[in-house]
């Protein structure tokens, strides 16, 4: 296999600016090389050694994303940048092509971060760290692919990747239902891979031009029938990763075995591939389509909010119960994607960082409960708050900021969904008003469900044994660390939001122009367009879309 390396901008569909370090390979391959020597580590057996080789490699990828971050990548450029491409395959058309835009770049930087906290988290695991490290080392490098690479057959390869190490890391060192849950994780998410491979696949030979990159792919002209079904296919591999409902059964399952830091990858970046996934497939490279099933995500968003919400408010189980509110708050993605305005779809990728900090860091602090109470059951908990005080500070800040009180991430980013959605000119006011009054529902109930555990928690009934016997300790120094380094971004977008916005605001308003012209064409078609699209002049999801405001 030869490789002819060259750093290129790709096509000239993608140009953007280049850099001579290929700081996006690098990120991808470091963390992987380095899991590699990992059974080469001098260790006792203990993970001492092992802990602090993984969590040095951690925190040189994370430097490495910023390095690249600040070195390579212009936020006022909405096309690709810090484009590198080794020619792989040449007769297939397979390259080894990565970049970032507004769309991955912020995704990488969650990434590398939280991927550092989880190493940092991990800190107490003591069987079969090696293991452990290796298979959280390699997740590392295959997340950040996930998002940085441009050629389809690579994203399929790197969605694989990850799989495997879930899978290991819940089937190991799960609760009791650990091989269950680890089980229905796998049949899910492999499953579903399906679509996108045979997707890939023919969105790639269409046309008679073989080519898996992004940017030769925006240049086909896929019809829109053949838009429809790909579109389909990709929301299904893309819906259970999000989760959307009904596809979510797997998450509760998985953060109900899983450990703190399995928990902080899950809840922290697992779910942002998915919302990342639907804007860079379904409406970047499939515009028509997603005209036409924008309103079914608008209403699997609400669907989302209101059905989790309320589960969440029904659950007994701590983990389950942040699970829920988890799957509840990613249906605001959903809503901004479907919102055709640069304010709500800029509020979707808002809420997936924002949610990606906020959850790790209650699922982090759900681990930490576990471990001094040794119980999942707010039926046998109460009465911790007098001995646990920091504890209960951390939980009450970040429960805070997952009910979206103003000056946290989560308010600003779910208002901008809210009012991006509200004042889109693109759906019927009365549906508008229908989906924002259910949706405000979900919003009233999440506060209601978060406080009242707290209070069952910290201040509820005294479970004598558990005071009595139990090992309850107060935060520790590297627990208040962990979840410090959260508040601070949570703090901070919360307050000045164009710390995160003005670094994907180009690629944004470039995305929204781009699906909302494909509106324009389908409401609109021009005489070429019926010729080569006769379809297009019946339309089943158009009513919703008023062609004034985009015409």
């Amino acid at each position: 296999m030869a490789l002819d390396f060259a750093v290129t901008q790709g096509t000239a569909l993608a140009q953007g600016s280049s850099t001579a370090f290929p700081w996006l390979s690098t990120a991808i391959l470091f963390p992987i090389a380095a899991a590699l020597l990992i059974p080469f580590v001098p260790d006792k057996g203990d993970g001492k050694q092992v802990r602090w080789f993984a969590l040095g490699v951690t925190l040189i990828t994370f430097l490495i994303t910023v390095g690249g971050y600040l070195n390579g990548y212009d936020p006022s450029v909405a096309t690709l940048q810090m484009a590198e491409r080794w020619t792989w395959l040449p007769e297939l058309g397979l390259a080894w092509s990565v970049g970032a835009d507004g769309l991955s770049m912020p995704l990488i930087l969650l990434t590398s971060f939280i991927t550092s906290l989880a190493a940092l988290a991990a800190w107490p695991v003591t069987f079969k760290p090696r293991l452990f490290y290796f298979l959280l080392l390699a997740m590392d490098g295959g997340q950040i692919a996930v998002f940085a690479v441009q050629d389809m057959l690579l994203f399929f390869l790197a969605w694989e990747l990850e799989l495997l190490p879930v899978y290991l890391l819940l089937a190991i060192w799960g609760g009791k239902k650990r091989q269950y849950a680890a089980t229905k994780f796998i049949l899910y998410t492999a499953g579903s891979s399906l679509f996108i491979l045979i997707v890939g696949l023919a969105m790639a030979f269409y046309g008679g031009t073989t080519s898996f990159e992004y940017a030769d792919l925006m240049a086909k002209g896929f019809s829109t029938k053949f838009q429809l079904l790909a579109y389909a296919g990709l929301l299904i591999a893309f819906g259970v990763k999000l989760p959307i409902v009904p596809l979510h059964t797997w998450l509760p399952d998985a953060h109900g075995e899983a450990t703190a830091p399995v928990h902080m990858l899950l809840a922290g970046i697992l779910l942002k591939m998915g919302g990342y996934a639907l804007l860079r497939f379904n409406v970047q490279l499939l515009p028509e389509g997603h005209a036409q099933f924008a309103p079914l995500l608008v209403v699997l968003g609400v669907v989302n909010i209101i059905y989790a919400a309320l589960t969440s408010f029904a659950q007994r189980n701590l983990k389950r119960k942040i699970a829920y509110s988890s799957i509840s708050h990613m249906g605001f993605v959903l809503i901004g994607i479907g919102s055709f305005s640069d304010l709500g779809t800029s509020g979707a990728m808002l809420q997936m960082i924002s949610h990606g900090l906020i959850g790790a860091s209650l699922f982090f602090l759900v681990g930490a409960t576990y471990d001094r109470t040794h119980t999942l059951q707010l039926d046998e908990m109460g009465g911790v708050g007098q001995k646990m005080r920091k504890m209960f500070a951390l939980w009450t800040i970040c429960s805070l900021a997952s009910l979206a009180l103003p000056g946290m991430s989560g308010f600003v980013s779910e208002l901008m969904v809210f009012v991006g959605f509200v004042t889109s000119e693109a759906y019927a006011l009365s549906f508008r008003i229908v989906m924002a009054v259910l949706a405000a529902v979900g919003v009233i109930l999440t506060p209601i469900y978060l406080l009242s555990m707290l209070r069952e928690i910290f201040f509820g009934k005294e479970n004598a044994e558990l005071v009595a016997h139990s090992n309850l300790v107060d935060a520790e120094p590297r627990e208040i660390y962990v979840i410090s380094c959260l508040l601070v971004p949570i703090v901070g977008i919360g307050l000045y939001p164009r710390i995160m916005t003005d670094s994907y605001r180009a690629s944004i308003e470039a995305l929204v122009q781009r699906e909302n012209g494909a509106v324009t064409r389908l409401i609109h078609p021009s005489p070429n367009d019926l010729i080569r699209r006769p379809s297009l002049a019946m339309l089943p999801s158009s009513a919703l879309l008023q062609a004034p405001a985009l015409g």
